[in-house]
């Protein structure tokens, strides 16, 4: 009889379903192409998509290199995230353990005596004091009938995939970030550099008008206005310093170090980074597959549609078996006989019959936490699609200012080597010398600030695009097994996950 029960009960748990709906990744619409694909741009066909992987190398800057090698090594919220990858894994395995049975051993002495004059202590052998020796194994397996546990292990995995991505995410913030403070550390430096010129100038000019007022061919106004000149420019360099200073700082957190440790570096003047001649990119259909916050996005939208069968298992009846094997004496001579072997085994059945809804409030909670993970999807692509066109809008149009202020440089150092001229002959005044300057002066700060915007726009670009996680895992492209996100490039997608 025993046998046939368990045959029965096995029988059913072989052809049992997993409830809850299967998880099928949803469409997503993309458009068909980058509507603000300006120069230096290409197609990623006629140009090295590798190159994306590894953007910061095309910057020509072995320093930087140096700084992104570092950092991917040291930096702590990397290594949080590395740490949440780990946890979700052992959180994963706590899970898968509800599929198995738990055995415990137990092992119980004890020492009693009945009392005399109670009603349970009567008889001849009420009185006296008495051993009890136990030992055994008590083991309950509670059948993974309907999926639960199988839905909750299909989310533990998600949830591991999603914890890869998140790493991979901050791995390309990261590697932005240090690009990002490298690039304004280079900029403030260069600024400085352009300030102390323009200083130098400017000190020229004020000995020219000091000999002239000594020589009684000028006022003191046009001495006066030299120096508030010469002040204001000086006034420029401790601000410029600070950012500098700062930006220092950060890179040595994000390396991992002490925030002054890269000061001695990193103090240091710079050549210019130099700008790529092409920068490849593909559809976007085809690009932002790779973004590791798509991909999280999609594997939290599979937990979470796993995470409904979970709810959905509470529904049906739970199976389990349930059996005691041991040994119990009161004497320890006894212990080990066949005689004092104890035992008990059999099926065990429960169906929840009431519980005030709260079951089928909490599918309806993991429903809802699907259709949010589902809309942050959609709108993680959305932003993708935004920021890849708005930092190609911006790179373009920064490219288009600074060529407009090469143009105003070189018109400024002619307006000021002409105003020079005429002052010393005495055709102009010096209102015009001082105005000649102070737009050399301004052109040229603003030139620095454009090249140092093309880069940071650049650099905004390939994190856009979701270049740069490669770094840790070589040879890796694409999507892993399992991921594979549907695009329908500028068609209608349906976004039904699972339902």
């Amino acid at each position: 009889m025993k046998q046939k029960i368990l045959l029965i009960i096995l029988t059913v748990a072989l052809s049992a379903c997993t409830v809850g709906p299967d998880y099928h990744p949803p469409p997503v619409e993309t458009p068909g192409g980058w509507s603000e694909k300006g120069r230096g741009v290409v197609d990623a066909a006629a140009a090295d998509t590798a190159a994306v992987s590894q953007w910061w190398t095309l910057f020509g800057d072995q320093q930087l290199n140096s700084l992104i090698e570092r950092a991917a090594g040291a930096n702590k919220e990397l290594r949080i995230a590395e740490a949440r990858i780990r946890e979700a894994r052992a959180r994963r395995g706590i899970t898968a353990a509800g599929a198995w049975p738990e055995v415990d051993l137990a092992g119980a002495y004890s020492r009693s005596r009945r009392s005399e004059n109670s009603s349970s202590g009567t008889g001849s052998s009420a009185a006296g004091a008495q051993d009890l020796f136990q030992a055994g194994f008590d083991a309950v397996w509670e059948i993974d009938i309907f999926g639960g546990v199988r839905r909750a292990v299909e989310a533990a995995d998600a949830g591991i995939a999603a914890e890869e991505e998140n790493r991979r995410d901050v791995l390309v913030t990261l590697l932005a970030e240090v690009a990002r403070n490298y690039l304004e550390l280079r900029g403030s430096q260069r600024r400085i550099m352009t300030a102390r010129e323009n200083i130098v100038t400017q000190q020229q000019t004020l000995e020219l008008t000091r000999g002239r007022f000594a020589a009684g061919l000028s006022s003191r106004l046009d001495v006066a206005q030299a120096e508030a000149q010469l002040a204001t420019t000086e006034a420029q360099i401790p601000g410029l310093e600070t950012a500098g200073r700062e930006a220092v700082h950060r890179l040595g957190v994000l390396a991992g170090l002490p925030p002054a440790a890269l000061l001695a570096e990193l103090g240091g003047d710079s050549a210019a980074l130099c700008q790529p001649a092409e920068v490849p990119i593909e559809l976007p259909s085809e690009l932002l597959r790779r973004r590791p916050d798509i991909r999280r996005a999609e594997r939290e939208l599979a937990a979470a549609t796993a995470m409904v069968g979970v709810a959905t298992a509470e529904l049906f009846p739970s199976f389990s078996l349930t059996g005691l094997l041991g040994l119990q004496s009161n004497n320890l001579s006894d212990f080990a006989r066949s005689g004092s072997r104890y035992w008990s085994f059999g099926p065990a059945l429960g169906l929840p019959l009431f519980d005030a809804g709260r079951i089928r409030a909490a599918i309806a909670v993991e429903n809802a936490r699907q259709e949010q993970a589902l809309l942050a999807y959609e709108q993680t692509v959305l932003t993708a699609l935004e920021e890849v066109e708005n930092a190609l809008v911006a790179y373009d149009r920064e490219q288009t200012t600074r060529r407009a202020l090469e143009q105003a440089v070189a018109a400024n150092r002619q307006a000021v080597v002409i105003a020079d001229e005429l002052y010393r002959t005495g055709l102009v005044d010096f209102l015009s010398v001082l105005a000649s300057q102070r737009a050399l002066t301004l052109s040229r700060d603003q030139l620095v600030q454009s090249d140092q915007r093309v880069l940071l726009d650049l650099v905004a670009l390939f994190k856009a695009l979701g270049g740069g996680w490669q770094l840790a895992e070589p040879g890796s492209a694409g999507l892993a097994a399992g991921q594979a996100i549907v695009i329908h490039p500028g068609g209608e997608g349906s976004a039904d996950a699972g339902r």
